[in-house]
């Protein structure tokens, strides 16, 4: 079955899994589409995936098991792995992945899990030529993207990063920054070492590029940016914060997270997490409507510097969670067709290069060209 079709979808049904399925078929891969329930999944595929008539796929029904994902993967090349929170539910789909020798992708931005992943998994994937890339989604390679754009300009350690998208978290989204803000701590980089975000800071103000208001933002459990660079020998220091276009949205944001820990602080883990999952149903329990790009708009902007120089880069673009599935199929369509620069641990930008990101969301209209301000 697998050595038909060289791409695992896992988590397909879900408002993300759709559109990695979407763009998959868009760049004519042929896939499956795999996850707890088939009935879920068909009726996905049929109802929420454009064009699905013409893709080269396949479904089927796979515990959450690692015995269960390796004898799936086995035959496959390429896991994009769409199921979170990861910290609790990306083992199983890591060790599959290893034991079948598939390069590994996610949409993570949990630091906890990315650490995890480097420290546990980091040498095992490099050391069989495989790439274990956690982090693939808008809200942090596009980022990556603009500073990396800043990074060309030699002599700049410090990136100040911000993200911000319209529109509302998915189902999984929410229940991920619940269970992320109450099992792990966010961390920002400060000469190369991880320094914890002060937990009660509340939101913060932001001056972002393109509108007199400032925005509200949140340090977002750390995001990936901070793991990533901690290995770039040019880097010395990260800090991002990110949130909505929505002000009422992100006013309410730290109320729901604070009365989630209080009401939650004395369960052991496992009553924790359910407690927490019961609490996202409450806050997000349907998926958001298919992306309108004159709604859902997205804005990356990182500010670079150094002792003597100073560069900007923003990134306006829309539709993020389309971004997050152009992003994860053209890593699969990489994959398929060469080896990636980097292997083991890293980043999108550091596997496939942000020039060549950059171009293929710029190729599908999904972000304008990057506004690059050098000053050194």
């Amino acid at each position: 079955m697998s050595a038909k079709k060289p791409v695992i979808v896992y988590g397909a049904s879900g408002y993300t899994g759709r559109l990695v399925c979407e763009y998959l078929r868009e760049y004519n891969i042929p896939f499956i589409a795999a996850g707890r329930s088939a009935e879920k999944l068909n009726a996905a595929m049929k109802a929420n995936v454009a064009g699905i008539e013409t893709a080269d796929y396949e479904v089927v029904e796979v515990p959450h098991t690692v015995s269960a994902l390796t004898e799936l993967f086995n035959g496959a090349s390429v896991v994009l792995n769409t199921v979170g929170p990861f910290a609790r539910f990306g083992a199983e789909v890591v060790q599959a992945c290893w034991a079948s020798r598939c390069h590994y992708t996610d949409t993570t931005g949990e630091q906890d899990w990315l650490i995890t992943l480097e420290q546990e998994w980091g040498t095992k994937f490099a050391n069989a030529g495989l790439l274990l890339a956690p982090g693939i989604a808008q809200m942090y390679t596009t980022g990556e993207i603009a500073a990396q754009l800043c990074l060309e300009t030699p002599g700049l350690d410090t990136l100040d990063i911000a993200v911000f998208w319209g529109g509302s978290p998915t189902i999984a989204s929410t229940q991920t920054i619940l269970v992320n803000a109450a099992m792990a701590k966010a961390y920002y980089l400060e000469q190369n070492k991880y320094v914890e975000h002060q937990a009660d800071a509340g939101l913060y103000n932001l001056a972002i590029p393109g509108q007199h208001e400032l925005a509200l933002a949140l340090p977002w459990g750390g995001t990936s940016h901070p793991v990533w660079f901690k290995r770039d020998p040019r880097v010395a220091n990260v800090k991002v914060l990110g949130g909505v276009f929505n002000r009422a949205l992100m006013l309410g944001v730290p109320q729901i997270v604070a009365a989630a820990l209080d009401a939650t602080k004395n369960m052991n883990p496992d009553d924790r997490y359910a407690a927490l999952a019961q609490t996202a149903a409450g806050v997000m329990n349907t998926m958001p409507p298919r992306e309108n790009p004159r709604v859902n708009k997205s804005l990356d902007s990182v500010h670079a510097s150094g002792p003597l120089g100073r560069a900007h880069c923003v990134i306006n673009g829309n539709s993020n969670y389309k971004q997050t599935g152009l992003l994860q199929a053209y890593a699969a369509a990489h994959l398929l067709q060469q080896p990636p620069k980097r292997v083991g641990f890293a980043s999108g930008c550091q596997a496939f290069g942000h020039h060549e990101l950059l171009g293929q969301l710029r190729s599908f209209g999904l972000v304008s060209r990057p506004i690059l301000a050098v000053h050194d």
